[in-house]
C-alpha cells in the first residue's frame, strides 16, 4: 500500500528544515491527526490548513535589523511577512493563523524546590510566547515587540493591568502547550490572553489576560494609538478572552499603617528590560517577598492581579508593603480546623462538613469548602524626598497545599 506524504524545504540562512504531514503508518498511537513534523520534532496542529500553508511558500522572508550601529540580521532573522510554523521555537499559528500557540517543555531552572514551575518562571512563559507572537507576524520591528508603525512614531508597549490564574502548577520535565492571542481594549488599547494547558491531555493549568497601551519612548508619557498601527493590530484580534470579567475588582491603595512592609529595595541592571525599564517579573519577585513565611510554606499562588501605575528605572528606590485582607487570627483558626479534619479523617462525629458528603457532595467538596483561600493586598512605591509615587497595586490569592492524605472508607460516600 502507497503512503503519501507531504514534503517542502523551509530555508534558512545555515540550515534547512523537512516539514510534511504525519502519515497514518508513521503517527504513534496516542498523537492526534494532523501533525507536523519537523527534522523529526512532532508539532500539534489545530488544522491541516497550517501545513497547506507552508507548503503553499517554500521560503521565510527576514529584515536586517540594525542596533546601535550594528548589523544583526543575520543573527536575528526577524521575519518580515507572517509566518505559520516557527521550528526553532516549537510554535505555530492557530485561530486561523493570528493566534499563536508554543510548545514548551518545563526546564530544572525554572521550577522551585517542589519540583513545580514557579510563578516567575510562569511570567516569564507569557511574556517569551507573546513576543515570539509578535516575532511570527511579520510585524515586529527592532523594538521589545513595537511593530513598525510603533517604531516610526517612538512608542512602546507597557502594560497598565494583568491577571494570572493558576489551577495547577507544571511540573519539571513537563510538556506544556501556551496558547496566546491579542483583541481590542477600548480605543487605544491592546488585549492579551494566554491559556496554558498540558500537551497529554489537554487539562487547562493556567488563564491570563493583560491590558497594554503606547508610551512614547522618548517623553515617557502614554501616547493615543496611531492609525497606521491600528492597521496593523486590528486584523489580529481575536474576539475571546481567557478570564471572564464584567467588572474588574479594584485594588485599594496601602498606606504607612500596612501590616507587612520591606524598604530600600534597589532594581539592579540585571533587573532591566530592553526598554529600560524595571521589568513586571521584578515587581512580583518583591511584592512575594513580603507575605509571611508560613503563608509561603503551606499554600500555593491561586492568583494575582497586577494595577501599573508608573515605570521604574535603575535609580528608584522602591518600598514594598503587605496588608492580609481578613483577619489572619481568623485565617489561623480556619486552616487549624482544616488540619484537625484531615488528621481525623474528616470524621463523621467532628467535620462539620460531614452532612454535604453524606448528601453526595464528596470529599473534595468537603475539603473545598474547609480550604477558603487568603487574599493579601500589595503596593510597591518608589521613596521620594517630599512624596512616594505609586508603581504597581497588587493582589494575590493563595489556597491551601493539599497534604497526601489516607481517608477511611466511610467517608468516600459520594465519590
Amino acid at each position: 500500500m502507497n503512503i503519501t506524504t507531504i514534503t517542502t524545504i523551509v530555508s534558512y540562512p545555515a540550515s534547512a528544515y523537512v516539514v510534511r504531514c504525519c502519515s497514518k503508518h508513521e503517527r504513534h498511537s496516542k498523537q492526534q491527526p494532523n501533525n507536523i513534523v519537523i527534522n523529526g520534532t512532532t508539532l500539534r496542529s489545530s488544522a491541516v490548513k497550517v501545513v497547506e500553508s507552508v507548503v503553499a511558500s517554500t521560503t521565510l522572508d527576514h529584515s536586517v535589523v540594525t542596533v546601535n550601529g550594528n548589523n544583526n540580521g543575520q543573527r536575528q532573522n526577524i521575519p518580515t511577512k507572517k509566518q505559520l510554523v516557527d521550528p526553532h521555537r516549537q510554535g505555530l499559528m492557530v485561530e486561523g493563523g493570528v493566534g499563536y500557540r508554543q510548545t514548551i517543555v518545563i526546564r530544572s531552572y525554572e521550577v522551585g524546590p517542589d519540583k513545580t514551575a514557579t510563578l516567575e518562571s510562569i511570567l516569564n512563559l507569557l511574556q517569551e510566547t507573546a513576543l515570539n507572537h509578535v516575532w511570527m507576524s511579520g510585524l515586529l520591528g527592532d523594538g521589545f515587540g513595537a511593530t513598525h508603525g510603533m517604531i516610526r512614531n517612538d512608542l512602546i508597549w507597557v502594560v497598565s493591568r494583568m491577571q494570572v490564574l493558576i489551577d495547577y502548577y507544571p511540573i519539571w520535565g513537563e510538556v506544556v502547550e501556551i496558547d496566546t492571542w491579542v483583541g481590542a481594549s477600548g480605543k487605544n488599547g491592546m488585549r492579551r490572553d494566554w491559556l496554558i494547558k498540558s500537551q497529554a491531555t489537554g487539562h487547562i493549568f493556567a488563564r491570563a489576560t493583560s491590558t497594554w497601551v503606547m508610551m512614547n519612548r522618548k517623553t515617557r508619557r502614554l501616547s493615543k494609538m496611531p492609525e497606521e498601527v491600528r492597521d496593523e493590530l486590528v486584523p489580529w484580534f481575536i474576539e475571546k478572552q481567557a478570564i471572564e470579567e464584567e467588572a474588574p475588582e479594584k485594588i485599594v491603595k496601602l498606606n504607612k499603617q500596612a501590616k507587612y512592609m520591606n524598604s530600600d529595595l534597589k532594581p539592579k541592571r540585571s533587573d532591566l528590560d530592553m526598554n529600560q525599564h524595571v521589568n513586571n517579573v521584578k515587581y512580583v519577585r518583591w511584592m512575594l517577598e513580603t507575605i509571611p513565611d508560613h503563608v509561603l510554606e503551606g499554600h500555593q499562588l491561586s492568583g494575582i492581579t497586577l494595577e501599573y501605575r508608573r515605570e521604574c528605572g535603575s535609580a528608584d528606590i522602591v518600598e514594598s508593603l503587605c496588608e492580609p485582607e481578613e483577619d489572619e487570627m481568623v485565617s489561623n483558626l480556619m486552616e487549624q480546623h482544616y488540619n484537625t479534619s484531615l488528621l481525623n479523617g474528616l470524621s463523621l462525629a467532628s467535620s462539620s462538613a460531614a452532612a454535604e458528603i453524606i448528601n453526595g457532595g464528596g470529599v473534595l467538596t468537603c475539603i473545598d469548602q474547609i480550604q477558603r483561600p487568603i487574599r493579601y493586598t500589595h503596593l510597591l512605591q518608589t521613596k521620594g524626598e517630599k512624596q512616594n509615587d505609586e508603581i504597581v497595586r497588587g493582589r494575590t490569592s493563595w489556597k491551601r497545599k493539599l497534604p497526601t492524605m489516607h481517608l477511611p472508607p466511610n467517608t468516600l460516600c459520594g465519590m
